[in-house]
């Protein structure tokens, strides 16, 4: 099987943190993710789907507390990346491809595949095999 050497699997670790900050930061502010969302709802509709329902309080502190937690994130892995923060981050990542595929199976989100496939192919990455040098 093939294997990353450290040095790339650190640059991947990075551009993974980069993507995650520049695609969730406007998840973070309640006026961005409201942008966001209406963008996203007519991406749905275009895409086949019916419009996305608007949030209320409790369904955007989620939303918020979710972009907020990634960004920190983002920050900690693109100041440091380490093979063990890429394999922690390939390990959320496969839950979240999870969750989204969930979500997904229930019909009428297909906006979620523009997310659920670079997801699961970051996560896939970041659990590959690495050598030492």
């Amino acid at each position: 099987m093939p294997t990353f050497s450290s040095p790339r699997f650190l640059r991947v670790v990075w551009f993974s943190a980069l993507y995650d900050l520049i695609l969730t930061a406007p998840f973070a502010t309640p006026w961005t993710f409201e942008l966001n969302r209406l963008q996203f709802s007519e991406l749905n509709q275009a895409l086949g789907g019916p419009a996305l329902p608007a949030f209320g309080p409790v369904q955007m502190l989620f939303a918020l507390l979710m972009g907020s937690i990634v960004l920190v994130w983002s920050v900690l892995r693109l100041r440091g990346p380490t093979v063990q923060l890429g394999r922690y981050d390939g390990a959320g990542r496969l839950l979240f491809s999870l969750w989204m595929a969930w979500a997904w199976s229930q019909g009428g989100l297909p906006v979620l595949l523009l997310f659920l496939l670079p997801e699961l192919a970051w996560g896939v990455v970041q659990l590959w095999p690495v050598k030492d040098r």
